[in-house]
């Protein structure tokens, strides 16, 4: 059930040139699977942010975001103890039951802050848990150690060679597994949607309300048209029509 409630910025620290980790804390309890977002009430701003979940633990939310534009450069300039209104309990997220024994996690730049919570669900439930993340170069790398420390098997492609595997993440998502979880860009979701294992994917669209009543976020899929914020951000590969 979504709800608003009012958060207090612990800490908001730079992880790269233009990605920061902001950690609050507040009443988390709307929060209750890897995949969710939240939608962030930015001061002096009509529209809210939405922002996806990255971790949440003992009543403390964990955003990791980019800055694009006025909402999140304004976040980026948040310090501890100022307070944000929050909206939580938005969208579906990942099925941990669709895991099996070795599930595959992908995510591409700032798609990858959702899989973290997904992966800390499924170490401890799996046979072996394989993260593949892709940037563009070394300088904008983050959270690999903390998917290390995790006990994933972390794999980094960078399109430019500068570290890991020079290419894709397809090109570094060799392997046997049982199903794959992906958030990133489109060109990366639709490349993954081709290969020969079922796949949950979190789409990306602009969003309004956030909750289903604008239908700005609507998708073409095989079933019809959906809205990512109400029926996803979180699908079924197999259901979008790429």
């Amino acid at each position: 059930m979504r709800r608003t409630v009012d958060f207090v910025v612990k800490e908001n620290i730079p992880l790269t040139a233009n990605v920061y980790e902001m950690t609050l804390a507040g009443n988390t309890e709307g929060i209750k699977a890897p995949g969710q977002f939240v939608n962030v009430a930015v001061p002096g701003l009509f529209l809210r942010r939405p922002i996806s979940v990255c971790d949440v633990e003992d009543g403390l939310l964990t955003l990791v975001y980019k800055t694009v534009g006025k909402g999140t450069d304004a976040m980026a300039k948040l310090a501890a103890g100022e307070s944000l209104n929050i909206l939580v309990g938005l969208g579906n997220g990942y099925d941990l039951t669709l895991a099996g024994a070795r599930p595959l996690l992908v995510g591409g730049g700032v798609g990858t802050p959702p899989l973290y919570l997904l992966a800390k669900r499924l170490v401890d439930k799996c046979e072996k848990v394989t993260v593949v993340l892709g940037f563009n170069s070394k300088d904008e790398i983050f959270y690999e150690r903390e998917f290390k420390a995790l006990g994933a098997d972390v794999r980094i492609a960078t399109l430019d060679g500068s570290y890991g595997v020079k290419g894709y993440v397809t090109d570094a998502a060799q392997g046997d597994f049982s199903h794959y979880y992906a958030c990133g860009p489109l060109p990366m979701l639709r490349a993954l949607a081709k290969l020969e294992i079922e796949g949950s994917v979190s789409l990306e669209e602009r969003m309004g309300c956030g909750f289903g009543a604008c239908m700005g976020c609507s998708i073409q899929t095989k079933n019809g048209v959906k809205r990512v914020c109400k029926e996803g951000p979180v699908f079924d590969a197999a259901e979008v029509i790429w």
